[in-house]
């Protein structure tokens, strides 16, 4: 009897990964601790429940991710994963999206050139994306630096009383909260910026 896996990631944090939760229990992926997921870029594979999920991976396991990008977007790295899962592991692997990337179908040697081709592929599209995006980013934060967009967090002010206050507190004269305190900042702030002095 095989055993029904899925992995599921969303780039960051405030991502909802509630849609690929959907597809993979439409699949047939039941069991709450047999789903694992990560929430960060897909650029390599250096991520904890991924790594969690590869290590239980066997020859009777079926691993569904709802499309390839989710399981990464690194070209090189989706090939090295998915000889990892099917040919170490040997495990199959089934992506939702494409059904020509399904490992359960087929085993003889068309049926793997057919997947391997549809995978470069595929794999190719995901980082040919990820660069897209990622030069969308870089022209959109030069347009608003042309604009006069400032990036980043807006300069502490430091009051006429700062260095005095910093003084004393690195002296141990006075604890942070009160130094802080008397120059109206944040404690954070203040040893941030009192630290290096």
């Amino acid at each position: 009897m095989k055993e029904f896996y899925g992995y599921m990631r969303v780039s960051t944090k405030e991502q909802n990964e509630y849609r690929q939760l959907i597809s993979l229990k439409r699949a047939g992926v039941t069991k709450k601790e047999n789903i694992f997921l990560d929430k960060q870029s897909g650029k390599n594979f250096d991520r904890n429940n991924y790594k969690k999920m590869v290590s239980i991976l066997n020859e009777n396991s079926v691993l569904f991710v709802t499309s390839i990008d989710r399981l990464g977007r690194n070209y090189n790295e989706i090939i090295r994963q998915w000889k990892i899962i099917t040919q170490e592991k040997k495990s199959d692997i089934v992506v939702l999206d494409m059904p020509l990337l399904d490992t359960r179908r087929s085993k003889d040697l068309l049926g793997t050139l057919i997947s391997d081709l549809v995978l470069s592929l595929l794999s190719y599209v995901a980082e040919t994306e990820r660069k897209f995006i990622l030069q969308r980013q870089r022209e959109g934060i030069y347009a608003a630096r042309k604009r006069g967009v400032k990036f980043g967090r807006p300069s502490v002010f430091l009051s006429d009383n700062f260095y005095i206050y910093a003084k004393k507190w690195k002296k141990h004269e006075l604890s942070l909260a009160k130094a802080a305190s008397s120059c109206n900042m944040a404690k954070s702030t203040f040893w941030d910026k009192a630290r290096d002095l």
